[in-house]
């Protein structure tokens, strides 16, 4: 292929594990990007990459403002590139890639994240694989929109999950088959999009005043109080198909019912990791589903009620608006048929 027909591909790199090495206090980033392509020369066969460095922190650190900064640079590159690819720590990869697909809309080149379980200067790495995998994709025919590619697998950004902390197969799909797969330099797609007139919405509005809270059994409700009082929405993950406990001294409808009056939102999420939510199975969610400002994540991701809710605050304070909008789908994050009576 002459390099006139190669494909322009910016690397977008953020740090994360990928672009780590040992120091004296464990691994942190240190390899430039330019290094992460001279690593994997293969990838120059397949494309015309350039690199561009944002960040070089672990994932741990990265904060819905980063996420402001990537959308900045893919707008300001996009007539430039036909693709782009961001490397990333795998910790909150999930988190940004569920963040972009709400931030970046109706996007017709494929922007891709990806990082690895062991830095890439090591001699027994998954890096050269997922950024091989990556730039393959982005490289794609006619692909279109946000994804997270790892172990051979390319999922849609508002659908990954990280589920292992050490092993490569370390990300899921949830609730939603993936994208593709990627094997042996080819691209096996399951799923094509259709992208409406227009051109790509970009938005860099986040309002980050979310909180998300894990049920337990012995949880003092007097918790939603005081979140309550710091944030504007509070995401619950409650147990199986989702419910509010409200026996005894640790009623906690007690509590959604101020938070409603005083106009916060509540989400009830559920703790199980495949098949969502249903409140209107048992009787601790239909209670629940009572309030008019409590809402369900129906068959979304943790990650996906989080970052959308932040997306949403940053374009409307209405709280009915915001409600309606939370069961709209976006970029395959809500099968529609699943958004209950509530939507």
């Amino acid at each position: 292929m002459s390099e006139t027909e190669k494909k322009k591909i910016l690397l977008i790199a953020t740090g994360g594990t990928i672009a780590s090495a040992q120091g004296g206090e464990g691994l942190s980033p240190a390899v430039k990007p330019e290094e992460l392509l001279d690593a994997v020369p293969g990838i120059r066969e397949i494309c015309n990459p350039h690199a561009v460095q944002i960040l070089n922190i672990d994932s741990t650190n990265l904060q819905p403002e980063n996420w402001v900064q990537m959308v900045r640079v893919i707008r300001e590159s996009y007539d430039g590139y036909d693709g782009f690819v961001i490397t990333h720590g795998t910790d909150t990869m999930a988190y940004t890639a569920s963040a972009l697909s709400y931030l970046i809309q109706n996007a017709d080149k494929p922007i891709v994240l990806t990082g690895s379980q062991k830095p890439i200067g090591y001699g027994i790495t998954d890096a050269g694989k997922n950024l091989t995998d990556s730039f393959t994709l982005a490289c794609e025919k006619d692909m279109a929109g946000v994804y997270l590619v790892f172990d051979g697998k390319a999922i849609f950004g508002t659908r990954a999950r990280k589920v292992k902390s050490k092993s490569y197969d370390a990300f899921e799909s949830v609730n939603h088959p993936p994208a593709a797969l990627i094997y042996d330099g080819r691209v096996v797609r399951y799923f094509s999009e259709e992208v409406r007139p227009g051109g790509p919405v970009f938005c860099e509005e986040v309002r980050p005043s979310v909180f998300l809270l894990k049920l337990i059994p012995g949880m003092n409700p007097d918790v939603l109080e005081y979140v309550g009082a710091r944030y504007d929405v509070i995401v619950i993950e409650s147990y199986g198909v989702g419910g509010v406990p409200f026996v005894d001294r640790r009623n906690f409808l007690t509590e959604v019912e101020r938070l409603a009056d005083q106009g916060k939102i509540v989400v009830v999420a559920t703790q199980a990791l495949f098949e969502g939510s249903d409140m209107s199975v048992y009787e601790v969610g239909r209670r629940a589903m009572s309030f008019p400002t409590l809402l369900q994540s129906c068959d979304m991701t943790v990650e996906s009620v989080v970052t959308k809710m932040m997306w949403l605050l940053g374009q409307t304070q209405d709280r009915e608006e915001i409600r309606k909008r939370f069961y709209e789908p976006v970029n395959r994050d809500l099968y529609p048929m699943l958004r209950g009576s509530k939507g």
